[in-house]
């Protein structure tokens, strides 16, 4: 099973106290993360799409071409791209670029978005939110097949045969559907026969095992060979419990907590955190062995062929950061496989 790390660039927790770097200093941090994740003998790093004043990272494809000058092996991916307020032309055209800079590295993960700044900067209608990303995806997926597209729709300009440069090398450029708990969107990835990842930020993991049957079966329906299974979850690795806890709390309860003001949810509370940490919750925070057992599990439970962990919510210190990444891959990964 693959092994990696995600981020937002998160630059402080939403509502929180205590210094904030720069958008460039969280930037050239998260590049440092990227390098230390291939170091540890990992396997893929990702970064997220996002507007706003705490997550530095708007353009994941600028920020990992400056991850690819720095590493050869690891897989980059976006962690997502917001494709229903982007364009499908420029997206492709972003990530095969990054394909070619980083040898055949490049990932692209298509998700709907959890947040929604990105609409209104780029003037798109939140009433639209579903027929953007289905018809954005279709025109992705068109456009990165060999050959000529004639296309038209609702939300750009119509193509008339056009084939979109540069092209990837040896391979299509791989899409994944990137879904948050929605089963319209697991049987879309399904039908398509594309990659599927899932973003697990609360509850219990083994209740998501209903959306990856669905995921198999809409596979199976589509006429498609079995495709990979990948998960991103919140979580921190320290040598102790404790030390993971004393880590990871405060930053995590005020970016969870500040983000739960804007979206009408009460504030997180240390029973609540407790029961995430729990065997059964979907937060990896703790020893190298306690995490790779929970690691282990949910890699059993739903069938996984990756794990993604996000571990700067809101955020952690860079130094914190790199070494709960050591840990991540010479603990958790030798365990875990």
């Amino acid at each position: 099973m693959e092994l990696g790390l995600t981020t937002f660039a998160e630059t402080h927790p939403v509502g929180g106290d205590g210094p904030v770097p720069t958008a460039g200093e969280r930037l050239r941090q998260v590049v440092e993360e990227a390098v230390a994740v291939e170091q540890a003998g990992l396997d893929v790093y990702g970064v997220g799409e996002h507007h706003r004043k705490d997550f530095a990272a708007s353009s994941p494809a600028v920020v990992l071409a400056a991850i690819a000058s720095r590493t050869d092996r690891i897989q980059l991916t976006s962690a997502v791209t917001v494709l229903s307020s982007a364009d499908p032309v420029r997206a492709y055209q972003d990530f095969a670029t990054l394909d070619g800079l980083s040898n055949g590295r490049a990932e692209l993960m298509a998700g709907r978005g959890s947040f929604t700044e990105s609409f209104p900067l780029f003037g798109y209608n939140l009433a639209d939110y579903d027929e953007l990303f289905e018809e954005k995806l279709a025109l992705l997926l068109k456009i990165r097949e060999e050959g000529p597209v004639t296309w038209s729709g609702n939300f750009r300009a119509p193509l008339n045969d056009a084939v979109v440069y540069p092209r990837t090398e040896n391979r299509p450029l791989p899409v994944w559907i990137a879904v948050g708990g929605s089963p319209e969107s697991v049987v879309r990835a399904g039908l398509l026969g594309l990659p599927l990842a899932i973003a697990i930020i609360g509850g219990q993991p083994a209740r998501f095992k209903p959306l990856v049957d669905l995921y198999h079966r809409a596979l199976d329906q589509g006429g498609h060979e079995p495709q990979p299974v990948a998960v991103h979850a919140h979580g921190y690795i320290a040598e102790s419990d404790e030390q993971a806890v004393a880590d990871f709390y405060a930053p995590y309860a005020a970016a969870m907590s500040g983000i739960g003001r804007e979206r009408g949810w009460g504030a997180m509370t240390r029973d609540q955190f407790s029961a995430l940490r729990s065997q059964s919750g979907s937060l990896f925070v703790g020893t190298p062995d306690y995490v790779a057992s929970k690691i282990a599990d949910i890699r059993d439970t739903l069938g996984l062929d990756r794990f993604m962990l996000h571990t700067s919510v809101g955020t952690l210190p860079h130094e914190k950061v790199l070494r709960n990444i050591e840990l991540l891959g010479e603990k958790v990964a030798p365990q875990v496989r």
